[in-house]
């Protein structure tokens, strides 16, 4: 297969850097760079700083029906519908170790665009889609049917088509790495994509396709339209042209999204909100648990769907427990993400960090006891720059807000337990069901807790670990299908059965 040209605008960079390479303010439709059809542009900002640092094009519906008649019309060009397997893979692969070259460059957008810290962007998350890339890659070449005997002189074949055209919906917490979990199987299962970043961090999501285009996709396979959920991930949803819908985000919008899809009853996957549980007992490896609950919440500020935000402690060691927990909070320091040695940036937005001042500020009316942080930093930080403290509460209400709702940011809610029905009677006193955690040295404790928790995802003795072959996904109000591993390939990919008489 020949490789296709992408036609670019020069690459831009942001006022006042020299690097690195800024996509520019445009769609990427039909491999090329595309204004939006309103004109219009909205700037992408720099939570660290308040200040623009980027320019995204303002998408609509037109710009969707334009994305979608691309991908249907790459879905049934024979430069993809019949390319070999072995060729798709080959492509997959090459855009791995594209990600891989810049890492450097995609890791400072995605700081810049969500506050997270340079080394958990540079040091785990771009390196993680590379990998993901690879993994889905070896599966180009294994999406096998199968043989049904059938009565008589017939013959039974099961066979696994791409579903279509997919539109896929990422929010703007980890935004390079979720447009991976879903970009990834889309494409090895010769499905092309419309993906719809989050219109506050679309920078790495546009480079993902101008990186795909230069490792050999054809025209149309994989588009980006940027936009807000109400202008451009709504027409996604509702369109004609759309066989399937995998959306990540809030509860609240997944409700909606699965309305929106439901009159052109296309497939819809949905990876929602989280309030997990993360239960330590008593004869847990303390020092490891400790470690393990601040990374549960603290990591990317809490901005994470399946964050350990429910710590559940013994209560023969509770006190003790929280001491050494605040004592290692005090530790974590806070402070510009691009920094040597910072553990927590900036929220990634100014209505985040309303919302989460908010929720503390609810939390302490509500009579939990605040055992560390609480404070915005913004002030003592320079006067920029949407930082918190992290914050631990502890004697919180079961039904409390802090308890309950999804905050989704470093607050923490410490709650004792009595004995084994007692935290699991707390542990499944919420409406979600994402993830969780057990922390113990018995082994039959904790095989017994992995059979009863209701979670999509269930560490034990660890917390936030993530690898591309373990599928992810919840249950109730955390929504339901999965991403990654094998599981995922189900979601992209039609099973037809054909009947061959003979005689």
């Amino acid at each position: 297969m020949r490789a296709m040209a992408v036609q670019t605008s020069p690459p831009e960079k942001a006022p006042g850097t020299g690097s690195p390479e800024y996509p520019p303010a445009r769609h990427f439709i039909a491999g090329e760079w595309v204004d939006p059809v309103s004109g219009q542009k909205v700037a992408t900002i720099d939570p660290a700083t308040e200040e623009a640092h980027g320019e995204l094009a303002r998408g609509g519906p037109e710009d969707v029906d334009r994305a979608a008649a691309a991908a249907a019309r790459a879905l049934e060009d024979p430069a993809w519908r019949d390319l070999p397997p072995a060729r798709r893979a080959r492509i997959l692969w090459r855009l791995a170790e594209l990600v891989d070259a810049r890492r450097q460059d995609l890791a400072l957008l995605e700081t810049r665009d969500t506050g997270k810290t340079l080394f958990d962007s540079s040091r785990i998350e771009i390196p993680l889609v590379a990998e993901i890339f690879r993994y889905f890659a070896g599966w180009c070449t294994k999406l096998e049917g199968g043989v049904v005997p059938l009565p008589g002189q017939a013959l039974g074949l099961t066979l696994r088509t791409p579903v279509g055209v997919c539109g896929l919906i990422t929010p703007w917490n980890f935004p390079m790495l979720l447009a991976a979990w879903k970009v990834a199987p889309a494409l090895a299962c010769g499905n092309t994509v419309v993906l719809k970043p989050s219109e506050q961090t679309s920078l790495t999501s546009l480079w993902m396709a101008a990186l795909g285009a230069e490792a050999g996709l054809p025209p149309g396979v994989l588009n980006v339209v940027t936009g807000s959920g109400s202008e451009v991930g709504a027409a996604l949803a509702a369109h004609p042209g759309v066989h399937k819908i995998s959306f990540t985000g809030s509860t609240e919008v997944g409700r909606g999204i699965q309305r929106q899809a439901a009159d052109t009853l296309k497939r819809v996957t949905l990876e929602l909100g989280g309030k997990s549980p993360n239960i330590v007992f008593a004869d847990a490896d303390r020092k490891a648990a400790v470690r393990g609950a601040l990374t549960g919440i603290f990591y990317n500020k809490g901005e994470v769907c399946a964050a350990g935000s429910r710590l559940l402690v013994e209560r023969t060691i509770y006190d003790e427990f929280l001491e050494q927990l605040a004592a290692a909070a005090s530790r974590m320091r806070v402070g510009p993400p691009a920094e040597e040695g910072v553990r927590v940036g900036p929220v990634c937005n100014e209505a985040q960090y309303r919302s989460v001042l908010e929720a503390i500020e609810e939390g302490r009316r509500s009579g939990a006891r605040l055992v560390f942080g609480g404070r915005s930093l913004r002030e003592d930080l320079g006067g920029r720059g949407w930082y918190i403290e992290p914050t631990i509460f502890a004697e919180v209400d079961p039904d409390s807000r802090l308890a309950q709702e999804e905050i989704f940011g470093p607050v923490l809610a410490v709650l004792p337990f009595e004995d084994e029905e007692d935290a699991l009677r707390l542990a499944h006193h919420t409406r979600y069901g994402l993830a969780a955690a057990v922390w113990t040295r018995d082994l039959d404790r904790a095989l017994g807790f992995v059979q009863r928790l209701r979670a999509g995802t269930i560490w034990v003795n660890a917390y936030n670990l993530y690898d591309p072959a373990l599928p992810f996904g919840g249950f109730g109000d955390s929504g339901f299908g999965r991403d990654l591993g094998r599981a995922a390939l189900d979601a992209y990919t039609e099973f037809r059965s054909v009947w061959i008489q003979r005689g």
